[in-house]
């Protein structure tokens, strides 16, 4: 019987230093293995070595998948995904309101390549089986979203992508492991930022795509061309950091369903977005889904209220582009994630300028609290 997530966080892919008998993995820094003794070809950018496999299978197994690659960065996860089932004449259906890398990545890079690009008109299953075409060869997810924290009914999704013949991707980022597995509700491929939730720490930068064998051979195939790999102190220090993902994660959950509950009842605040609320309209459907409703939320700010003095004003809460941290962050997304996406497109998908993007931390959420009264 597998064991539970958080006893897969601490010992899944664990290693015991043979010589010494740490139960520490060490840091293998060589670019240079030997062959002979071996079929095997280590080699960092062919994405099998100690360190980087380590982390990989671990990730693996917080997903229920067969095997993963560790990257440098999300968007070398994302790219590389992407490029590896694509091809010019493609079309891939992405969902309406996705990251604003990923957006960008689409526009400025896959159109370019001779690859169709289209996006759901809503973000529902007849939304999506109404895109696909008959070159369509990807269906996109990302729930939730960022920064709306919008949901798509994961399994529906990918079953409509099997019966298309079609490989389904979605970024986890938001949600993580602990509170969403997307792989064993049927998606094909499940990416991460490991930058965010699976770093934790806010001093890392790493990505992964984890999956079945047969399609992760494909995404190594692209990946070992592109170079994208992951160093072994980066990797080393992500395996330490996802030891304690669970405990950070809950912790991080419970802040935010505090937080976003608080902030219904503040005047200053027009809207609030997390799908632990009731007034979260896809709630059932996060009920659903998620383990939990993790830790990342949004809420629009009142007329007349800056969202950048607001920010100013903060003392504990730092204004940060990224998330998924032990400290608590505020974000634009108008000025950060978004900023490469025009004003326009912004407005059609709902992302304002009053928009604050929220990623709980660990902290106390009461002090956090008064830290935003006080802003306020």
């Amino acid at each position: 019987m597998p064991h539970h997530l958080a006893t897969r966080c601490v010992h899944a892919g664990s290693h015991t230093d043979v010589p010494t008998q740490g139960t520490v993995a060490p840091i293998q820094t060589s670019t240079a293995y030997g062959y002979l003794h071996s079929d095997e070809r280590n080699y960092p950018r062919y994405f099998n070595t100690p360190n980087q496999q380590r982390v990989a299978t671990k990730v693996a197994s917080l997903e229920g998948a067969k095997a993963g690659v560790l990257f440098g960065s999300g968007m070398a996860a994302i790219s590389t995904a992407l490029l590896a089932f694509l091809k010019p004449g493609d079309h891939v259906l992405m969902q309406q309101g996705l990251y604003g890398g990923t957006t960008s990545l689409a526009e400025n890079d896959l159109k370019t390549m001779g690859i169709e690009v289209s996006y759901t008109s809503g973000l529902s299953v007849l939304d999506f089986e109404a895109g696909f075409r008959q070159n369509t060869k990807v269906v996109y997810l990302e729930t939730p979203s960022n920064p709306l924290l919008n949901l798509v009914d994961i399994e529906a999704v990918a079953a409509l992508s099997h019966k298309h013949g079609t490989v389904s991707m979605i970024d986890n980022t938001f949600a993580s492991p602990i509170n969403q597995t997307p792989h064993l509700l049927g998606v094909d491929l499940v990416i991460h930022s490991a930058t965010k939730y699976l770093g934790g720490h806010s001093d890392i930068t790493a990505g992964l795509v984890l999956g079945a064998d047969v399609h992760i051979e494909q995404v190594l195939a692209k990946a070992r061309h592109f170079g994208g790999s992951c160093e072994a102190q980066t990797a080393a220090l992500l395996e330490r950091s996802i030891k304690t993902l669970a405990l950070r994660v809950r912790q991080q959950t419970e802040n935010a369903q505090a937080m976003a509950e608080w902030l219904e009842t503040r005047a200053e605040v027009a809207k609030v977005n997390y799908p632990g609320l009731t007034s979260h309209p896809q709630h059932e459907l996060a009920k659903r889904q998620m383990h939990g409703f993790g830790g990342m939320l949004s809420f629009e700010l009142a007329d007349g209220i800056d969202p950048v003095a607001f920010q100013q004003k903060l003392k504990l809460v730092a204004s940060a582009m990224s998330l998924g941290g032990v400290d608590t962050t505020v974000c634009s997304a108008y000025l950060t994630s978004h900023r490469s996406i025009s004003a326009e497109r912004r407005t059609a998908e709902g992302i304002s300028d009053q928009l604050i993007r929220m990623s709980m931390g660990i902290e106390d959420v009461r002090d956090l609290q008064k830290d935003l009264e006080q802003a306020f």
